[in-house]
C-alpha cells in the first residue's frame, strides 16, 4: 500500500445508516424508518433497552417494610384468657397494659383485671397514649436532690412547706433548731415537765409527740425523729400559733 494513500469513506447504503442509529440512544425513533425487509436484523438491536426496563421493578421490595408496618392492626378483639398486660406485650404497646387500660377504659370499665372476650381494644390509641405521657413526663424537671444534713433537712423542709403554704424562711427555721436542739435530729428532753408527763420534746424543734401528729404533714414520715418531719410540722404548728416559724425566738 503506498505510504502516501488517503483512505477514503466508503459510502454507506441509506439503510445501512439507518441500522446504525437504531443501536443507538435514538433506537425508539429511528426503528419506524427500517423496511419490513431487514426488521429481522434489528430485533436484537433494542436488547440493552429492554434489560434496562426490566430491573425497574428491582426497587418495589425497598417499600415492603412500610407496608408491613402500615399493615400492624390498630384494634384488637379480646379472647379467652386474655389479660391487658398479654396483650401489652403480644403487641408492643408502649407504656405497657396501664397505656392500653387508659386509653379502654370507657370500653373495660373501671377493673382493668375484668376484660370480656369480643371486645373491641385500640391499640393505636394506646401507643398515642403512652407516648403523650412519656412527652409529659420527660418534660417534668427533675426531682430535687438534698444533701443528709441539716442544711439539707431545711431546704426539703422547705419544699414541702411551700406546697402547703406554710410560711417560714431557711433563718427563721436555722436560728431554732440550734436554739432548740443544736442541730441534732435525735434531741430529746427528758427533765421538763413534758417529760415528767411523759410526752418528752423530742427532735431537730423539740415537739411533743400529741403536737406533732395534730400537725403533722402529709407526704412526710409519721416519725417525731425524722428531721423533715419534724421540722415541718413544728413550723406548721407555729403558723397557726404564732404566725411563722420567724416569729419564734425563744421557748414555744
Amino acid at each position: 500500500m503506498p505510504a502516501k494513500a488517503k483512505h477514503r469513506r466508503p459510502k454507506q447504503h441509506p439503510i445501512a445508516r439507518r441500522l446504525a442509529f437504531a443501536g443507538t440512544g435514538g433506537a425508539a425513533l429511528a426503528l419506524p424508518l427500517i423496511s419490513t425487509t431487514t426488521a429481522g436484523a434489528a430485533v436484537t438491536q433494542p436488547a440493552s433497552v429492554a434489560s434496562v426496563t426490566t430491573l425497574a421493578p428491582a426497587k418495589a421490595p425497598a417499600a415492603a417494610p412500610a407496608a408491613e408496618k402500615a399493615a400492624v392492626p390498630l384494634t384488637y378483639s379480646v379472647i379467652g384468657g386474655d389479660t391487658l398486660s398479654k396483650i401489652a406485650v403480644q403487641h408492643s404497646v408502649n407504656g405497657g397494659w396501664q397505656a392500653l387500660y387508659d386509653a379502654n377504659k370507657s370500653t373495660i370499665g373501671g377493673n382493668p383485671s375484668l376484660i370480656q372476650p369480643g371486645l373491641k381494644l385500640s391499640l393505636g390509641t394506646a401507643a398515642k397514649a403512652a407516648a403523650a405521657r412519656a412527652k409529659t413526663i420527660s418534660a417534668e424537671p427533675a426531682a430535687p436532690t438534698y444533701a443528709n444534713n441539716l442544711d439539707g433537712w431545711i431546704r426539703e423542709s422547705l419544699d414541702v412547706m411551700a406546697k402547703h403554704g406554710i410560711p417560714g424562711s431557711y433563718n427563721g427555721i436555722h436560728r431554732n433548731v440550734m436554739r432548740e436542739s443544736s442541730g441534732n435530729p435525735l434531741a430529746i428532753n427528758n427533765w421538763d415537765s413534758n417529760a415528767a408527763a411523759g410526752i418528752p420534746s423530742k427532735g431537730l424543734l423539740q415537739v411533743i409527740d400529741p403536737t406533732f401528729r395534730a400537725y403533722h404533714v402529709p407526704g412526710t414520715p409519721m416519725d417525731s425523729y425524722d428531721p423533715v418531719a419534724n421540722i415541718t410540722a413544728a413550723c406548721n404548728y407555729a403558723a397557726a400559733r404564732y404566725g411563722s416559724i420567724d416569729n419564734v425566738n425563744g421557748a414555744y
